[in-house]
């Protein structure tokens, strides 16, 4: 036994059910993340055995990274150039595998998997990411919840780590309590149904499709969802605005900014950040307008779009590819995690906003307001941001920067010069009459006739019991098009009319070459 391990997981313990979330959002503020990271990247550089030699074999010093300029010249690390390359013990600092008490494993695209071992301490830090979704968004301070882990449980990073932040939260003081079914979906409906009503409120915690297989699957057997109040935290996959929407009707969900939440997670390194209400409504707002998120973003699809702690876990931007530094189990400086994306600080945002005519805040605000009244909650005399500094109104609006994850970029199609992106074709999916014939799977390919011109397929799935129809593909085929022409210039100016038609191709549920069952489908092909 090691008493060191005791103090470690006591102290921070103690901080973390000790210190007010506010507190800890606002620690940016005081502290500049640039020290920070600097700070993080001389303790790897002194312990961990496997940086202190990935650093000697580019013939770095460390002792002479002085500024965060000098930072910034460091070597990217990656899987491929540091992660297997080097015994997993080396990894961890002072090359002690045993510092770590739960190992997660998570598979890329080769299948093999890659371990990621973490301590108690690790996942604390994580916890305050669900802190701010359960506190800002669910309001579950005041609200008895249930939590329902939707995830994988077993090895996977999701599901294990997910039940352990949550149950921190109860020993925090919130009222929460957990219950894991995973995956299973049967055991999910009998949960909420023989559990949900003794509770104020439950929340389904999975990835996006697997939700609203479970939420469509309620439906058909009855279950009435809006009388549970359901909340969803996803991760995983992103997901367009229309299908949030879509998503939430099925539920009773009366706001979407607050009854959602997404979290950009990885096992690499738990949870990099996550969507607020302020986020969520930035987001629904450049949905609906593609020339604004073009000019913030650069490209014609709406990535994820959430706020992250510098303080817990520092983003850079190298070639349009995200890197991040951060503590875990595996302490990690300037990791490329193969994800493309960019940065936007909280005052640039909201400054972009506003040249767009739009306040995200007054908007949450109003919101807020109006649930308020429908609530039979008394009005306040003023309205506005101002008005609203002491009342709950102003939960989910934090000064933190923002990131945006397009993920990666291998996932598009070209097609007469144009990028066509998945998500531009899911939005034509999520229409309405549309979205009830199919199951939100697609497979998206470039492809060549007899004549070998270039056409755009779409293979779509059909839900469970709906057969093909000519009427169908045709309107499928259509509903694409027009999205496709409203949110992807590329696609609008570079394609030819005449080919700008997809050419539709409906499968059955569970088709064996396109949409296998217990696979993780990928949306395109080459």
């Amino acid at each position: 036994m090691t008493n060191h391990q005791s103090q470690r997981a006591i102290k921070a313990f103690e901080d973390f059910v000790s210190t007010p979330l506010e507190t800890r959002l606002q620690r940016h503020l005081d502290t500049s993340s640039q020290s920070a990271v600097l700070t993080l990247f001389e303790d790897v550089a002194a312990n961990v055995p496997a940086y202190k030699a990935f650093l000697a074999e580019q013939e770095i010093d460390p002792r002479a990274i002085q500024t965060f300029e000098d930072f910034q010249k460091l070597p990217a690390i990656a899987k491929e150039n540091y992660i297997l390359r080097y015994p997993l013990p080396d990894l961890c600092r002072y090359g002690q595998l045993q510092t770590c008490d739960i190992i997660a494993a998570s598979s890329g695209s080769t299948g093999k998997p890659t371990f990621w071992p973490r301590f108690f301490t690790d996942e604390l830090q994580i916890a305050t990411r669900f802190e701010q979704i359960f506190h800002d968004s669910f309001f579950a301070d005041t609200r008895s919840t249930l939590a329902v882990i939707c995830f994988t449980l077993g090895t996977w990073v999701g599901g294990m780590f997910t039940t352990n932040c949550c149950r921190y939260l109860a020993s925090k003081g919130y009222p929460i309590t957990v219950i894991t079914p995973g995956n299973n979906k049967e055991e999910i409906l009998r949960v909420v149904r023989e559990l949900g009503s003794n509770f104020e409120q439950v929340v389904l915690l999975g990835y996006p499709p697997f939700l609203k297989d479970v939420i469509d699957t309620g439906i058909a057997r009855g279950v009435d969802w809006q009388q549970y109040q359901i909340k969803l935290v996803m991760a995983g996959e992103v997901f367009s605005e229309e299908w949030r929407s879509l998503v939430g009707e099925r539920i009773g969900a009366k706001n979407p900014c607050y009854d959602f939440a997404s979290l950009y997670g990885t096992a690499d390194a738990g949870v990099l950040g996550n969507e607020t209400p302020l986020s969520i409504c930035i987001r629904r707002f450049l949905a609906e307008h593609p020339d604004a998120a073009k000019a913030l973003f650069g490209e014609s699809r709406l990535p994820t779009l959430i706020q992250y702690d510098p303080i817990n876990r520092f983003f850079e931007v190298q070639d349009g590819t995200l890197l991040f530094s951060g503590d875990n189990g595996i302490p990690l400086v300037r990791y490329n995690i193969l994800d493309t994306g960019g940065i936007v600080s909280y005052d640039a945002m909201l400054q972009f906003l506003a040249e767009w005519g739009f306040d995200p805040r007054e908007k949450l605000v109003q919101t807020r307001l109006m649930s308020q009244r429908v609530a039979g909650v008394p009005p306040v005399v003023a309205t506005g941001v101002a008005s609203l500094q002491t009342q709950d109104s102003l939960r989910g609006i934090h000064s933190l920067p923002f990131v945006y994850v397009f993920g990666r970029s291998n996932f598009t199609v070209s097609y007469f010069g144009a990028n066509i992106y998945p998500e531009n074709v899911t939005v034509g999916l999520e229409q309405p009459i549309i979205q009830e014939w199919v199951t939100g799977k697609f497979v998206l390919q470039v492809k060549e006739d007899t004549d070998k011109n270039r056409f755009l397929s779409v293979i779509v799935e059909l839900a469970p019991g709906v057969e093909e129809s000519e009427d169908k593909q045709q309107a499928i085929a259509a509903s694409i098009f027009s999205q496709l022409l409203r949110l992807n210039s590329e696609f609008a100016n570079y394609v030819p009319p005449e080919y700008q038609t997809p050419q539709v191709t409906l499968a059955a549920t569970g088709d064996p070459e396109y949409f296998p069952v217990g696979v993780k489908h990928r949306y395109t092909r080459r």
